[in-house]
């Protein structure tokens, strides 16, 4: 039997969790649970990131490659298609250049 798939550790600063925006938080809280169901593995996660990273280099930000990695696993397990998340980018972009500024982003 081999040994569990140890859990990434959430980045710390001296006041806690660090994340610069409210999604990167969500995005790691999405893979956390989705690795928690067992959807997929640690090591799936980090091949997959780190293929997202060589293939879009440093420029793009680190969660901006997480959730990369997050879409094309949750692709690749057939729990969404890449049309449908497509689709909720779209519905997403509509609904963030509609709401008054300071105001939620919801979608219909």
């Amino acid at each position: 039997m081999s040994a569990p798939d140890p859990m990434p550790a959430i980045p710390l600063g001296p006041d806690g969790p660090v994340f610069a925006e409210p999604w990167e938080a969500q995005a790691f809280a999405m893979a956390v649970a989705l690795h928690a169901k067992g959807i997929f593995t640690w090591t799936e996660w980090a091949r997959e990131l780190a293929h997202c990273i060589a293939e879009h280099g440093e420029s793009a930000g680190y969660y901006s490659h997480w959730l990369a990695a997050l879409e094309h696993l949750v692709v690749d397990k057939g729990l969404a298609s890449a049309a449908a998340l497509a689709d909720m980018r779209a519905q997403w972009a509509k609904a963030a250049a509609a709401a008054p500024h300071g105001q939620p982003i919801e979608l219909a």
